[in-house]
């Protein structure tokens, strides 16, 4: 869990620098390539490369997913929508988290999904307002970024629950941002365009997400994923939601409704409780 609140933490400014500094500005496909390459960069001198082929080739396919395709969803989704429309939007990805993991393990755990319900009717009364006249295409972009983003992180937990590899994690993630990289550089040669960032501000964000919230980032969050449940790992996904949303409110002077912040967050960590009491790990992997 630790893992998981410090990524948390991290993230919450992610939303707010892209929505307010890049979108619009810095083509999204050059912002998705230079965030995973930063990342492969920083993983790639760890990497030990005598590892089963399929665990190899799963990693990078989570990648693939949980960071190239996700991207491309996510940074599109900025030119539609606002940053707390982003936000309210990614609060289906408890319940994509949870109905994968069962179906991967060939089963349906109604406590994984009452917390992951819990979890979603906090972040819902958090911020429910008023939408634009794109939010529906908006919404489509952001739950493919959701559904990404969950079938990267849980496959990763699956794939070392069953192979449990003897290699440290780090010694692993390189795969995970290759993955990513055979996604992003195609994107990028095929649909990007010359929009380059223009500023050192730009310049540093880019460096700033992608060493900081995309390499040392997912890799603490997929190894967070390895050491708890389905449910705990659910409702730290909308953990991102109140975060993102304190953020943008303190640095950005955004309007939001401080009883509902307060409401919904409380129903957040209602739902953290429920899981941490009800639905202990049972099982967890080191390194």
């Amino acid at each position: 869990m630790p893992y998981l609140v410090v990524v948390t933490l991290l993230w919450a400014f992610s939303f707010s620098f892209i929505g307010v500094y890049l979108a619009g500005n810095v083509d999204s496909y050059f912002s998705v390539l230079s965030r995973v390459g930063l990342a492969s960069l920083l993983f790639l001198p760890w990497l030990s490369w005598r590892q089963p082929p399929r665990l190899a080739l799963g990693i990078m396919a989570c990648g693939a997913l949980q960071l190239g395709v996700m991207y491309l969803f996510y940074y599109q989704s900025f030119l539609l929508l606002s940053v707390p429309e982003v936000l309210i939007f990614t609060v289906l990805t408890p319940i994509y988290v949870t109905l994968i993991y069962d179906l991967l393990h060939r089963r349906f755990n109604p406590g994984y999904l009452l917390t992951a319900l819990l979890a979603v009717l906090g972040a819902l009364v958090i911020r429910f307002n008023g939408l634009n006249s794109d939010y529906w295409l908006g919404f489509m972009v952001v739950q493919g970024a959701n559904l990404s983003f969950a079938l990267g992180q849980v496959g990763y937990k699956v794939l070392l629950e069953r192979y449990q590899p003897s290699a440290a994690q780090h010694k692993l993630f390189g795969y995970f941002y290759l993955g990513a990289l055979a996604v992003a550089l195609p994107a990028w040669w095929l649909l990007g365009s010359a929009l380059y960032p223009s500023t050192q501000l730009q310049w540093g964000i880019l460096l700033w997400l992608g060493l900081g919230a995309s390499g040392l980032g997912y890799f603490l969050w997929n190894k967070g994923a390895t050491l708890v449940n389905a449910g705990a790992l659910a409702i730290m996904n909308n953990a991102l939601v109140p975060a993102g949303l304190l953020v943008n409110l303190l640095l950005w002077n955004r309007e939001a409704d401080l009883v509902r912040l307060s409401l919904g967050g409380a129903l957040l960590l209602a739902s953290l409780a429920l899981n941490q009491v009800w639905l202990k790990p049972k099982t967890q992997l080191t390194n």
